[in-house]
């Protein structure tokens, strides 16, 4: 299991890096096919993957996305006001086909997945984005590595008996301490290349430290959603890992943190 653990990582880390940086349509491309897959994971914990609301869904999560590379965002809050009274229909008209936790589910795959995976793509087109993406992988997958090792070395009071019997307080400490010293390493290595943003060092630090605890939110998240409806993993798709939101789980909330602070530091 190790080695494929590990094969499916490095593959993985291989794709990121060629999205990363050949940026523009095949980043927009890469980050819907993401946010298609991730929805349908989650459609089929409610069974609702197949059928009209979930149909609907990938349609709004496809058109979200279009909204922002055409650079029509204004138009966002009306897609998912008519996405809404769509699901509404259907539910009346299906009824009682679909129950109310399916619907509910549907609408909220297109935040928790869609719209949250958006801000990856929305990062790359920012001013210095080519370098600020990298900070939500820093700020999730760093923020994971180092936890880990923490827990192993500090770890004694347990932060999430419940849900996720293995992560200490310490190894969460740990991973924000962490995610913040690679911040601050990365942007003292690439400063000179980011004219948009002031005081790089420090911004970068900033940003991974709170990435890292949202990241470990949306971690645990996930595995609660996972809890509820009693599954090991969203789905297969990469061997020794999961699905998608297996994967991804603290990227999808880390994302859109790295961007709002990103724009708040004067991008």
């Amino acid at each position: 299991m190790f080695w494929v653990r590990l094969r499916s990582s490095v593959i993985l880390m291989i794709i990121t890096i060629a999205t990363i940086l050949l940026g523009g349509n095949v980043m927009f491309g890469v980050v819907l096919a993401i946010s298609l897959i991730g929805t349908m994971e989650l459609y089929r914990i409610m069974k609702v993957h197949s059928c009209m609301p979930g149909f609907l869904g990938y349609a709004a999560v496809i058109l979200y996305d279009f909204l922002i590379l055409f650079e029509k965002e204004e138009f966002r809050f009306e897609l998912i006001i008519i996405f809404l009274l769509l699901l509404l229909l259907v539910y009346v008209v299906g009824f009682p086909k679909y129950t109310s936790e399916q619907i509910t589910m549907v609408f909220f795959g297109l935040f928790y997945v869609g719209i949250m995976l958006s801000y990856l793509y929305r990062i790359r087109i920012l001013a210095d984005g080519a370098f600020l993406i990298w900070l939500v992988f820093i700020g999730s997958w760093g923020s994971d590595t180092c936890a880990y090792c923490a827990g192993l070395a500090f770890g004694k009071h347990k932060a999430t008996p419940r849900l996720s019997p293995k992560k200490t307080i310490e190894g969460c400490v740990g991973g924000v301490m962490g995610a913040a010293l690679l911040g601050l390493l990365y942007g003292s290595i690439f400063q000179g290349h980011m004219n948009a943003i002031h005081n790089p060092q420090i911004a970068c630090m900033i940003m991974c430290g709170a990435a890292s605890v949202i990241s470990q939110i949306g971690d645990l998240a996930a595995s609660a959603i996972k809890r509820n409806h009693e599954i090991k993993d969203y789905g297969r798709l990469i061997p020794g890992h999961g699905g998608i939101l297996d994967r991804f789980d603290s990227v999808i909330v880390t994302a859109p943190i790295v961007y709002m602070l990103a724009v708040m530091m004067k991008i």
